[in-house]
């Protein structure tokens, strides 16, 4: 599927906030999740059994599909490094937590990387977040990101640079 056969960039927004959706009523704590966003119209015609699930989606929708069996990993970038998808997805979306803390945490941290994350951990200004970064082989990103505190689907803010060095390492997944 070339750029030019990219789905409209609403399209990429609406698959995002669904999966985003999806991935919150799991829980907090869960590990990092990917998902192949690919035309509904082409997963209808390829996968006739899934017709029913799809009856309500509009042909020029994107459907996410997880890809299930993802390696655990201290590095997601590495990992992010070594994925390539084929040409009909259209384009991609990873849900991951992460601990965010004030700039003045970060200052005299340990070298073990397992003792620096524990203090970040513990820290009491720490906040949990699940970000979900989503792209399309054109050039089209969106982030969106959950608090732990404000857990409700009304306060999921919604932006293209929330995360800029996670949807970039997402969008290389798509370079051919």
């Amino acid at each position: 599927m070339s750029a030019s056969h990219d789905p409209p960039a609403s399209a990429l927004l609406t698959a995002a906030v669904d999966t985003e959706r999806h991935v919150a009523r799991a829980g907090w704590d869960q590990p990092p999740r990917l998902f192949a966003l690919v035309p509904t119209a082409l997963l209808r015609e390829r996968e006739p059994s899934l017709a029913g699930r799809l009856a309500q989606a509009d042909d020029g929708s994107l459907t996410a599909v997880e890809q299930d069996g993802l390696p655990a990993t201290s590095d997601l970038e590495s990992l992010l490094g070594r994925v390539a998808w084929p040409e009909d997805v259209a384009g991609v979306a990873l849900a991951v937590e992460r601990i965010v803390v004030p700039p003045d945490a970060e200052r005299d941290l340990p070298v073990d990387p397992r003792e620096a994350t524990d203090r970040l951990a513990g820290h009491p200004d720490r906040k949990d977040v699940r970000l979900l970064a989503a792209c399309l082989r054109g050039g089209e990103q969106v982030c969106l990101l959950r608090q732990r505190d404000h857990d409700d689907d009304d306060a999921v803010a919604v932006g293209r640079d929330i995360a800029p060095g996670l949807t970039h390492a997402l969008a290389q997944t798509l370079v051919d």
